[in-house]
C-alpha cells in the first residue's frame, strides 16, 4: 500500500461506520495512538479490509474510543470525493425477502422439487435441433456409409460426446437437377433454418435453450457451370462445445468444398466430422490487488480448518451420480446438475434414517462443509473472514404411509453477494450462503434409483448509488466506496494491446508526482501520477496501486537447490524455454518452422494456463534475417540479369556473405510479430525484451532487467528473450563460464543460463535438434542416450560440430546447463524437431517423462534401469548356460528361503498393508491381494519346486530334426527369449512365482513391482538374489526401484524383449498402449461365459457357477456373462440359478433379449463386454448352442468359456468351434490358471494367437533356434546341375530326460 504499513486481514463482519473530522493524521506508517485520538479529514471503518492494497491514499490503524475493537482510517483531502456504505447483516429469514428483491428468480419453484432427467445430455444422446419456421424437432445427423459401394445413410444420429468422423459416397443419375436441389451438396443446409438445444426437452422448446450454428467462411450455394457443379460441399466440421452443467454451449459449422464434372457416373465421397469440446478453466486466475471473489473462481468452504472447494454431484455417462466426481461451483456462475443415486444394497433394511443421511451425505461430498469464505483471499486461520453456512432441512417425518420416508432429493445452494469498495476496483464479497433442501416421499418396495438435483444460485445485490454531493451519511445504502480523481486505470484498458508489446524505460519522475511502476517497468504502460504526501515517495520507487491483473500465488518450493529426479520437474513453478535455431527455423533454410513453432507455443500457452510462469529464450533472429535478406537480394537482381542468366545459373547466383549483426537486425522484428500472433491465438500477452552482455555487467541494468521480468510475470506476461545481435560485441576471450557469478552471454545458450538463474527459475528446458546427450556420437552404432547427466561426467562426452544454423553448439549447451545446474536450476536437453515428439516435448518434460537429457546433481543410489537391463541380459546368457540341475537347484533354494525366512517376509508384508491402510488408496480386493500369509508362502514353495521338477530339460530341448542332406543335418531347439519385463500391482507373491519361472527358462528379469508392495518386493528379490548367488547369476533378476514411470519402461525397445504386465485390465491396457516396438503377452479383459445347454444337469449347474461367480469374483478367470437356453426359462433349474445368485449376493443386469422376456426385469446391462471384477454379472438368453458360440465370439475376450451340459455332442460342438483360450466342459472358469494346470505357477495368461496362449509357464517363455550341421555345403551344389540333393528326412528325436 502506497505510504502506509502493512494492513492486518480485519473482520468481515457487518460494519460500523464512523465519521470524523479530527487533528491532521500520523506520518504514514505511524504506531497506533495510546489515548486513541484521530486525525482530521479522516474516514474509519470497524474491521474491513476494503482498502487493503488498493488505495492510494495515507492510512492507519487506532482503537475506537472504548479501546477495543481497531479502526482503519483513511486520510481524505477532500471530503466530497469519499464516502462510505455500510453492507447489510444476513440472517435466514432474510434469503427470501433478498432473492425477490434483487432478483434473478431461483431456478426451482417452490414447489418443483425434482425435474426429468431428459433434461441432461448423456453420452451417445442423439443432439437435438429445432426448426423455428415449421417448429420441428429433429436430430443433428452424422451420415455414414452402409454396404461394399459405402453409399451415404442420411439417417445416422450425431451422438453426444461421439467425436468421430464418418464418410460415405453420393452418386448421382442427374447431377445437372442434383446439383440445385439435393441438400446434402448445399452447405446451407447443415446451419441455416434450425438451431441447436442446449439439453433435450420432451415438450415446449425455450429460446434460452437454442444455441444458433455459426458458419466459418460459408462458401455460396452449389450452382452449374461448363458442365461442372460448383461449390459443391465434401467435408463438413462441426465443432460442439459443452459444459458438464449446462450442456451444448456453442456450435460451429466449416466445409470444404469441390466441383463435380457431369457424366454418366457422377459421384462425391463426403466426409462428416463431429468434435466435441469443453473449456478447461485456469486454476490460476489473473487477479489484482483485489481481495475480492473473481468470477469463475472456486467458492471456498471449510471444515474444521480445512480450506476445500465448494462442489455439487456429477453425474456419470448413464446418468448415475458419480461416487468419486464432482463439479466445483465457479463464483458468480449459476448452475444445475442432476444424477440418479443407487438405493439398493440398503432397501431392504427399510431404515428411513439411514437413507437420509446417505442422501445427505452424498449432497455435502466427502465432508460436511459449515463456512465459506467472504472472499477469496480468505485466510484459515483468520476466523473472521468466514461465515456460517445457513441449511434449512426439509421435515423427515412419515407422510401417511406405511412404507414411505420423506427424503431429501433437491438441494439449493443460495448464495447473496455484493461489490464494494473502489468503483475502479471493486471487490466481491459474500454475504450469505443458505442450503435449502427440498423432501419427496420415498416407497421402499419399488424404488431402487432416487432422482437428486443440485441448484446453485448466485444473487447480485449491489445496488450502486449516485455520487455524494456532500458529506458522508450513516444511512446510505450498500455499497461503500471511495471517489478519487483516478482516472488512469481507464487507460490502462484502453492501451491493454500496448502493453503486451512492453519494452524497457527508465523510472519518470515530475516534482510533487510519483510514477507508481518500478523504475525497470514498461514503457508501453500509461504513467500513472498522483501527489506525493510524503517525501519518501519522492526518493523510493514503490507501486502503489495497478489494476493491472497478475497472479500472486507463492511459489510451490524454496529456490536454492535443483530437482533431484524427474518426477519432481512437474512442481515447477518458474520455467524457461530456450528454442534453438534450428527448432525455429525450418530443415531447409527456407524460412520459420510455423508448424513447430505453434506447437510449441500451444505448449507454452497450456503451462501458462496452469498456473506456471513461463519465459521464451529464442534464437533464429538471425537465421530468419539471413533468409529474408538472401531473397532480398535475390529479387533485387537486374531483371537483364535475370533473363540472361537463364533458370539454372539463376541459381548459382553468388550470395555475398552477409554480416550476422545486420541478419539479427532484418530478423527481430519478424520474428516476434510471429510470436505475438500465435500467443494472441490463446489470450496470452507476449513481451519482448532485447539484451546484451552488457546488461548483465552493469548492476543498475541487470536489477532493472530483473524487476522487467518479474513485472511482466506478475501480470501473466509471457517474457520473450533474446540477445540483441544487432548491436552485441563479440564474447572477450577465456571469459565464458569462470564460475558460479561468472557467465559471458555470447549465444542464447549461455543467456538461457544465466536468466534462469537471475530468476532463480526452477527448470531450464534446452530444445535442439537432437535428443539429447549421447555417450558416442549421435549416429554411430555404439550411441546411447544419456537418460541423466551428472556433473563431472562431460570428461566422458565427445562434442561435435555445431548446428546447422545459429552460434551455439551441443558443447555450449553442456556447458551452460551445467552453470545452470550449480546455480540451483534443473536443466533438460531435449530435441525440439523430431515431428512425433515435438507436438508435446515440453509439457512431457515438466509432467516427468523420460524425454532428452535431464541434469542431476544427486547420483542414485544403485544403477539406472538401462543399466540393469543390460545387468539382466548379461545375467540372463549366463543363466542359460547352466546345467538344467544348476537352474533347478536354485529354485528348491528359493523355496526353501520362502518357509525358512517366513517370518521376515510376513514382517515386511505387515509394514505395506499398514501404510496401505493408513493412507486408504487401497480397495479391500487389493488389500486381499497385498496380504500375505504362512499359508500363501506354502503354496507358493509348492508351486516353486513343481517349476523346479518340470524345467529339467526346457532350454536345449530338440524339437525338430531334419537331414537336408548327406552330411547336413538340422535341429530346431528351445531357447530363452531374452529379457522380460514383467510389471504387476499389489501381488508380491508374483515376484517368486515370475523369477521361478525366468530362472527355469534362462531368460534375464526385470520386475517392476507397485509402490504399495515395496517392502514385501525388497525382501523377496533379496531371497530370490541369494539363491541365485549359489551359482554366481545374481545379476539375473533385477528389481527397479527408481522413480521410472511405466511408460518410459515400456520404450526401452533395445533392452527389453517382452512385456508382462500382471495387474488390472486398465494396467494391461495402458501398457499395451505404452508399448511401441515391444511385444507384450497378456490379457487386457477377462470376459469369461458359462453357458447352462437344455441338458444340463442341475446338481452341476449352481455349483459350477457359484465357483466361477463368487469363489474370487476380482479374478480375470471369473464368470462375467451367463449365457441361458431359452428353453430353461421359468423352470426350477432356472429359479434355482436366480436363487443361488440372490443369496450370494451377486447383483444382476439383464442382457436386452433376457430383459424382453420379463415384465419387471433387473437393470439393463450397459455393454456386454463388460468385465465387472466384482458380484455382478450378466445374464443372457440364447436359442441353441450355436447362437452361444457367436455372442461369445462377438462380446467374448478370448479368455476362457464354458459349457455345462450333459449332451456329448453338443459339448464337442462347443469346444472345438469356441475360439478361446480356456475352453472347458462341465468345470469352474476359475481352473484356468497355471499352478492349477500343473504348470507349477504363471506369468499370466495370454489371449494372443501366436506364441503363448492361456496360462503362460516355463513353455510361453521360450522361443526356438534352428542349428545346422555341414560339411563344406554351398547352395550351388543343390541346382539343376549340382552334385547333390535335398532330402529333407524326419530324424527322431534324442530321449529326453527321464528324471
Amino acid at each position: 500500500m502506497c505510504g502506509s504499513r502493512a494492513v492486518p486481514l480485519l473482520s468481515l463482519s457487518p460494519l460500523s461506520l464512523l465519521l470524523v473530522s479530527l487533528p491532521a493524521l500520523s506520518p504514514v506508517g505511524a504506531s497506533q495512538r495510546s489515548d486513541g485520538s484521530r486525525s482530521v479529514s479522516q474516514v474509519c471503518v470497524e474491521k474491513s479490509l476494503i482498502f487493503r492494497s488498493n488505495t492510494p491514499y495515507s492510512t492507519d490503524i487506532i482503537s475506537d474510543r472504548s479501546g477495543q475493537d481497531p479502526l482503519f482510517c483513511v486520510q481524505l483531502d477532500d471530503s466530497k470525493l469519499n464516502y462510505f456504505q455500510q453492507p447489510q447483516d444476513i440472517k435466514e429469514s432474510d434469503f427470501a425477502q433478498f432473492l425477490e428483491k434483487y432478483g434473478r428468480h431461483s431456478f426451482l419453484a417452490a414447489s418443483q422439487v425434482q425435474p426429468s432427467f431428459s433434461a441432461f445430455y448423456r453420452a451417445g444422446d442423439p443432439v437435438l435441433i429445432y426448426f423455428d419456421s415449421s417448429s420441428v424437432l429433429s436430430m443433428l445427423r452424422q451420415p455414414i456409409k452402409m454396404g461394399a459401394s459405402g453409399l451415404c445413410v442420411d439417417g445416422n444420429p450425431a451422438g453426444f460426446l461421439d467425436s468421430k468422423s464418418t464418410s460415405c459416397t453420393r452418386i448421382f443419375a442427374n447431377l445437372s437437377k442434383s446439383c440445385m436441389t439435393d441438400p446434402a451438396l448445399d452447405a446451407a443446409s447443415y446451419y441455416r433454418d434450425f438451431t441447436v438445444l442446449k439439453v433435450p426437452v420432451n415438450d415446449t422448446v425455450m429460446p434460452y435453450m437454442k444455441v444458433n450454428v455459426t458458419a466459418v467462411s460459408p462458401p455460396g450455394a452449389p450452382h452449374m457451370k461448363d458442365n461442372a457443379c460448383i461449390n459443391v460441399v465434401s467435408e463438413v466440421i462441426y465443432e460442439i462445445e459443452y459444459s458438464g452443467t449446462s450442456g451444448i454451449q456453442s456450435a460451429s459449422v466449416q466445409f470444404k468444398i469441390s466441383n463435380i464434372s457431369v457424366n454418366s457416373r457422377s459421384s462425391l465421397q463426403q466426409r462428416f466430422t463431429m468434435h466435441f469440446w469443453t473449456r478447461t478453466l485456469s486454476r490460476m486466475l489473473p487477479r489484482s490487488g483485489n481481495p475480492g471473489y473473481i468470477t469463475g473462481a472456486p467458492l471456498l468452504i471449510a471444515n474444521s480448518g480445512a480450506v476445500q472447494h465448494m462442489s455439487v454431484l456429477r453425474s456419470e455417462n448413464d446418468g448415475s451420480c458419480s461416487q468419486f466426481l464432482r463439479h466445483t461451483v465457479q463464483f458468480g456462475r449459476n448452475m444445475r446438475t442432476g444424477c440418479k443415486i443407487s438405493l439398493s444394497p440398503v432397501l431392504e433394511d427399510s431404515n428411513c434414517s439411514y437413507i437420509q443421511q446417505k442422501l445427505h451425505k452424498a449432497f455435502q461430498g466427502m465432508n460436511r462443509t459449515e463456512h465459506f469464505a467472504i472472499t477469496g483471499s480468505a485466510h484459515s486461520a483468520q476466523a473472521e473472514e468466514w461465515m456460517t453456512i445457513l441449511i434449512q432441512n426439509c421435515s423427515v417425518q412419515a407422510v401417511n404411509c406405511s412404507s414411505c420416508c420423506m427424503v431429501p432429493v433437491t438441494l439449493e445452494i443460495q448464495i447473496l453477494w455484493t461489490k464494494v469498495g473502489l468503483l475502479s476496483n471493486p471487490q466481491a464479497q459474500v454475504l450469505g450462503t443458505r442450503h435449502f433442501y427440498q423432501c419427496q416421499p420415498l416407497r421402499f418396495l419399488n424404488t431402487s434409483m432416487v432422482p437428486v438435483t443440485t441448484v446453485v444460485t448466485f444473487t447480485d445485490m449491489t445496488d450502486w448509488p449516485e455520487p455524494p454531493r456532500g458529506q458522508p451519511q450513516m444511512h446510505w445504502k450498500l455499497p461503500f466506496d471511495i471517489f478519487f480523481p483516478f482516472k488512469i486505470s481507464l487507460i490502462c484498458r484502453r492501451h491493454l494491446k500496448m502493453l503486451c508489446r512492453a519494452a524497457l524505460s527508465p523510472l519518470v519522475r515530475s516534482p510533487g508526482w510519483c510514477f507508481v511502476s518500478p523504475p525497470h517497468a514498461i514503457a508501453a504502460i500509461s504513467r500513472l501520477y498522483f501527489p506525493c504526501h510524503n517525501q519518501r515517495l519522492r526518493n523510493e520507487s514503490i507501486r502503489c496501486w495497478s489494476n493491472i491483473p497478475f497472479i500472486t500465488v507463492p511459489l510451490s518450493r524454496a529456490h536454492g537447490k535443483s530437482f533431484a529426479h524427474r518426477s519432481e520437474l512437474k512442481h515447477a513453478k518458474r520455467i524457461v524455454v530456450k528454442l534453438g535455431s534450428a527448432v525455429v527455423t525450418r530443415g531447409d533454410e527456407c524460412g520459420l518452422a510455423l508448424g513447430r513453432l505453434a506447437s510449441i507455443v500451444e505448449q507454452v500457452s497450456m503451462l501458462q494456463n496452469q498456473g506456471r510462469e513461463m519465459m521464451i529464450v529464442t534464437s533464429g533472429a538471425v537465421a530468419f534475417g539471413k533468409q529474408r535478406l538472401r531473397h532480398e537480394i535475390l529479387l533485387s537482381q537486374s531483371v537483364r540479369q535475370a533473363l540472361h542468366s537463364g533458370q539454372s545459373q539463376l541459381k548459382d547466383v553468388a550470395i555475398p556473405v552477409l554480416e550476422a549483426r545486420a541478419c539479427a537486425a532484418a530478423g527481430q522484428s519478424g520474428l516476434m510479430a510471429l510470436y505475438e500472433a500465435m500467443f494472441t491465438q490463446y489470450s496470452i500477452c507476449a513481451a519482448q525484451i532485447l539484451v546484451t552482455n552488457l546488461d548483465f555487467h552493469d548492476e543498475q541494468k541487470r536489477r532493472n532487467l530483473n524487476g522487467t521480468l518479474h513485472e511482466l510475470l506478475r501480470m501473466n506476461i509471457v517474457p520473450i528473450i533474446n540477445t540483441n545481435d544487432a548491436v552485441v560485441p563479440p564474447p572477450e576471450p577465456n571469459s565464458d563460464l569462470q564460475g558460479v557469478n561468472v557467465i559471458s552471454v555470447k549465444d542464447n545458450d549461455s543467456l538461457a543460463a544465466r536468466l534462469a538463474v537471475e530468476m532463480k527459475t526452477d527448470l531450464l528446458i534446452v530444445l535442439s535438434d537432437v535428443e539429447g546427450l549421447f555417450d558416442n556420437p549421435p549416429g554411430s552404432d555404439d550411441a546411447k542416450l544419456i537418460d541423466i547427466f551428472y556433473p563431472g561426467d562431460q570428461q566422458s562426452v565427445t562434442f561435435g560440430t555445431k548446428s546447422r544454423v545459429g552460434m551455439g553448439g551441443m558443447e555450449a549447451k553442456v556447458k551452460a546447463a551445467l552453470w545452470a545446474l550449480q546455480g540451483g536450476t534443473s536443466v533438460v536437453i531435449a530435441n525440439g524437431t523430431h515431428p512425433k515428439i515435438s507436438g508435446h516435448v515440453i509439457t512431457d518434460i515438466v509432467e516427468g517423462k523420460k524425454v532428452g537429457t535431464f541434469f542431476s546433481e544427486v547420483k542414485p543410489a544403485g544403477p539406472t534401469v538401462e543399466q540393469q537391463a543390460e545387468m539382466a541380459r548379461a545375467g540372463g546368457r549366463t543363466l542359460a548356460a547352466l546345467q538344467p540341475e544348476q537352474r533347478a537347484e536354485i529354485i528348491y533354494r528359493l523355496a526353501d528361503l520362502l518357509t525358512d525366512q517366513r517370518e521376515e517376509i510376513l514382517l515386511a508384508n505387515k509394514k505395506d498393508l499398514e501404510e496401505a491402510e493408513n493412507k486408504g488408496r487401497l480397495a479391500l480386493p487389493l488389500l486381499k491381494r497385498l496380504s500375505l500369509s504362512t499359508s500363501k508362502l506354502n503354496s507358493l514353495a509348492i508351486g516353486l519346486r513343481q517349476i523346479a521338477a518340470s524345467s529339467q530339460d526346457s532350454v536345449g530341448r530338440v524339437i525338430r530334426r531334419t537331414r537336408i542332406a548327406k552330411d547336413l543335418d538340422l535341429e530346431q531347439v528351445t531357447v530363452p527369449i531374452g529379457v522380460l519385463l514383467v510389471i504387476f500391482e499389489s501381488r508380491p507373491d508374483c515376484l517368486p512365482q515370475v523369477s521361478a519361472l525366468a530362472i527355469a527358462s534362462g531368460n534375464g528379469l526385470l520386475l517392476k513391482g507397485g509402490k504399495e508392495a515395496a517392502h514385501s518386493n525388497q525382501i523377496l528379490h533379496h531371497l530370490t538374489q541369494e539363491a541365485l548367488s549359489i551359482h554366481g547369476v545374481r545379476d539375473a533378476v533385477q528389481l527397479v526401484n527408481t522413480r521410472e514411470e511405466v511408460e518410459d519402461l515400456c520404450r526401452l525397445d533395445k533392452l527389453i524383449d517382452l512385456i508382462i504386465p500382471r495387474g488390472s485390465s486398465q494396467l494391461v491396457r495402458n501398457i499395451q498402449k505404452a508399448a511401441k516396438g515391444i511385444p507384450v503377452m497378456g490379457h487386457s479383459e477377462g470376459i469369461c461365459h458359462v453357458y447352462v445347454d437344455t441338458d444340463a444337469s442341475v446338481e452341476k449347474v449352481t455349483r459350477i457357477i457359484r465357483d466361477s461367480k463368487c469363489e474370487y469374483p476380482a479374478a480375470c478367470n471369473a464368470l462375467e456373462t451367463l449365457l441361458i437356453h431359452r428353453d430353461l426359462l421359468r423352470t426350477p433349474l432356472f429359479d434355482q440359478i436366480i436363487d443361488m445368485l440372490r443369496v450370494e449376493q451377486v447383483k444382476i443386469h439383464a442382457g436386452p433379449k433376457f430383459a424382453s422376456y420379463l415384465t419387471f426385469s433387473p437393470s439393463e446391462v450397459k455393454s456386454l463386454r463388460t468385465e465387472y471384477g466384482d458380484l455382478e454379472c450378466c445374464i443372457e438368453v440364447v436359442d441353441s448352442v450355436q447362437e452361444a458360440v457367436e455372442h461369445i465370439h462377438k462380446y467374448g475376450s478370448s479368455h476362457t468359456d464354458v459349457i455345462i451340459t450333459e449332451n456329448e455332442k453338443t459339448a464337442e460342438f462347443f469346444l472345438q468351434h469356441v475360439d478361446s483360450a480356456c475352453v472347458f466342459w462341465n468345470a469352474s472358469t476359475r481352473f484356468s490358471d497355471g499352478y492349477r494346470f500343473g504348470l507349477g505357477a504363471e506369468v499370466g495368461i495370454s489371449t494372443s494367437r501366436i506364441h503363448a496362449r492361456g496360462p503362460v509357464g516355463i513353455e510361453g517363455l521360450l522361443t526356438t533356434k534352428w542349428l545346422l550341421r555341414g560339411d563344406n555345403h554351398v547352395v550351388s551344389d543343390f541346382s539343376e546341375h549340382g552334385s547333390m540333393k535335398y532330402l529333407h528326412e524326419s530324424l527322431p528325436l534324442p530321449q529326453r530326460n527321464a528324471n
